[in-house]
């Protein structure tokens, strides 16, 4: 099977062409290459498929765990930059489907006409607790409220970025964030798992460590760092309409929330590392 190796700020990925080849997404074969020493290594894997429901193209992402993601933000960066560089889409904008619904992607080009950065619209973020999905009797929204898990008790931000997320801006130890980041992912007021942020705003920028359901502890999260400025936002720690960067263990992203929450939008870089071909 070919393959292509990228990384969008550490999050790494592998690619496999479903419109050039006839490709069966496998979960067990995706967990079992995703084994970082004994497989090719990454968070998950990408599969490129034809367009549908009027996008150019359209992505697949299933986690290292075998478990499928909605979107991934630093994966479609990834598989914007193969589909661009690669000539598989000419158009410096054009639309990924996701089961997250279309994203829109403007490509940026360096001097060598290799993709350099990638824009993507995120959509608008998804406050309701039912949409989320979170269990909660206490309004239809989830923000800046008081929570506690286990005997630990910290306030957050629920929210949908087309995957669900549960940001912190509490100040927590590092010992308290590794401990929390799994008890959060799958705690059972979360039906479909969760994604579990912890920031922190310095200098007018936000600090990010994402625990991803299906992957752990990551590099980078593109849709975690969406939620994490709207989370901010909403508690008038960051502006609105204005690009702020967010610094993640692998690098950083730009994130701009409209004010009127229509939209988030992602600016970042995408880097293919290697490509080979996988017999096993």
């Amino acid at each position: 099977m070919k393959f292509w190796k990228y990384h969008g700020t550490g999050n790494d990925f592998v690619i496999v062409d479903g419109i050039n080849e006839s490709v069966r997404i496998d979960q067990e074969r995706v967990a079992r290459g995703c084994r970082r020493r004994f497989g090719i290594g990454a968070d998950g894997f990408i599969y490129l498929l034809p367009g549908m429901k009027g996008a150019d193209v359209s992505m697949r992402i299933i986690n290292s765990d075998g478990s499928e993601a909605e979107m991934c933000g630093n994966g479609i960066r990834c598989l914007a930059k193969h589909v661009s560089d690669f000539g598989l889409v000419k158009k410096g904008e054009f639309a990924v489907n996701t089961l997250a619904g279309n994203k829109r992607i403007t490509v940026e080009k360096g001097s060598d006409g290799k993709v350099s950065g990638v824009s993507v619209e995120l959509g608008a973020p998804t406050l309701d607790v039912k949409a989320v999905p979170m269990t909660y009797d206490g309004g239809s929204r989830f923000v800046n409220q008081s929570i506690k898990f286990g005997d630990t008790e910290i306030k957050g931000t629920a929210l949908s970025m087309g995957n669900p997320h549960f940001v912190t801006f509490s100040n927590l130890s590092s010992e308290a964030v590794k401990n929390l980041g799994p008890v959060i992912g799958s705690d059972p007021r979360f039906p479909q798992k969760m994604n579990a942020g912890f920031a922190s705003v310095i200098n007018k920028a936000i600090d990010l460590r994402v625990y991803e359901r299906g992957a752990g502890w990551t590099m980078a999260c593109g849709t975690g760092a969406g939620a994490a400025t709207v989370a901010a936002c909403l508690n008038g720690l960051v502006p609105y309409d204005t690009p702020i960067d967010v610094n993640l263990p692998g690098g950083t992203l730009k994130i701009t929330v409209a004010k009127d929450l229509s939209s988030v939008t992602m600016k970042g870089p995408a880097v293919l590392v290697f490509d080979g071909y996988w017999r096993e």
